[in-house]
């Protein structure tokens, strides 16, 4: 049986239909609707029926989603797409298609597709990190996901940004109620709204780059900014998982300098007296999420 995957992200939904080998057979976007958990539930069962019709079979359905089923309560949680926070997704989901769907967390998908053939194949332990509408993480250690008790593993994004400068207290306030966020700095919405309060200017991290290369003193600098808090953060995982990869995903993995300058910035906050660790952008792009997910069901 096909395999589809769904990558559920804060602006579109894509459903891709994988081959034995990996490869993309059918894919297909729509827009998230936002704020709307039915319109969500209707989208994503109208694409895998789409997406079936084209393959001409029924297929399993894998879903990399915001946030986390919760152990405790079967709801979600912890969602950065809050209308999904508190709702039994699966489970009307499975309603909605009429057989069993696997869910994980997006980051945990998209580690798992780059451990599997992807940038970090090979790699007994991998952090794949999600950098665009939010910030999240996914573990990946002998090929399987690391999930957790808690089904938190990998959840950096809402630790403290670590070793805050005083101008960076207490940080901006998170939809999860807290300040200062690792995701409230790192994510695209975080840096444009950095660069922001810094120059007046409202820009998206694409057109900030755009400038810096053009020799913007002000866009170079809310880059650097970013480099810097980047690459606090991501010691802060070497330091306590120490993984041999680590794939930057999400919009703001575009950004090319980060590949060169985070490196060469996180020696000084690691506890060793050399860093080993690469980091690497994704060998599927954005075609991660949806390769992942649809290895929920191998």
């Amino acid at each position: 049986m096909p395999r589809i995957g769904i990558d559920l992200g804060g602006t579109k939904i894509e459903a891709a239909a994988i081959g034995p080998e990996g490869d993309i057979l059918v894919r297909r976007r729509v827009a998230t609707p936002r704020d709307d958990y039915r319109g969500t539930i209707d989208a994503i069962a109208g694409l895998v029926l789409e997406v079936e019709r084209e393959l001409g079979q029924a297929a399993t359905v894998g879903i990399g989603m915001p946030g986390a089923i919760s152990p405790a309560t079967g709801l979600v949680k912890n969602a950065n797409s809050v209308w999904l926070n508190g709702r039994p997704f699966d489970k009307d989901l499975a309603h909605a298609l009429a057989r069993p769907v696997r869910c994980a967390n997006d980051a945990n998908c998209f580690a798992l597709s780059e451990a599997r053939g992807g940038s970090a194949s090979g790699a007994r332990v991998v952090f794949g990190v999600i950098v665009g509408t939010g910030t999240g993480g996914g573990v990946v250690v002998d090929g399987r996901v690391l999930t957790g008790p808690n089904a938190v593993a990998g959840e950096w994004g809402h630790n403290a940004l670590p070793g805050p400068r005083p101008e960076e207290l207490p940080g901006p306030p998170c939809y999860c109620g807290h300040h200062g966020c690792i995701e409230t700095f790192l994510s695209g919405p975080g840096l444009s709204r950095d660069h922001l309060a810094a120059t007046g200017h409202a820009l998206q991290p694409a057109d900030i780059d755009r400038l810096a290369t053009e020799g913007d003193a002000a866009a170079e600098a809310s880059l650097r900014r970013y480099e810097d808090r980047l690459a606090r953060a991501l010691a802060s995982v070497i330091n306590l998982l120490d993984p041999d990869v680590i794939v930057l995903g999400g919009g703001m993995s575009n950004l090319a300098r980060l590949y060169t300058s985070v490196p060469r910035l996180w020696g000084q906050y690691v506890f060793s007296d050399r860093v080993d660790t690469m980091l690497v952008s994704p060998a599927f792009g954005d075609s991660s999420g949806v390769r992942g997910a649809a290895w929920l069901w191998e």
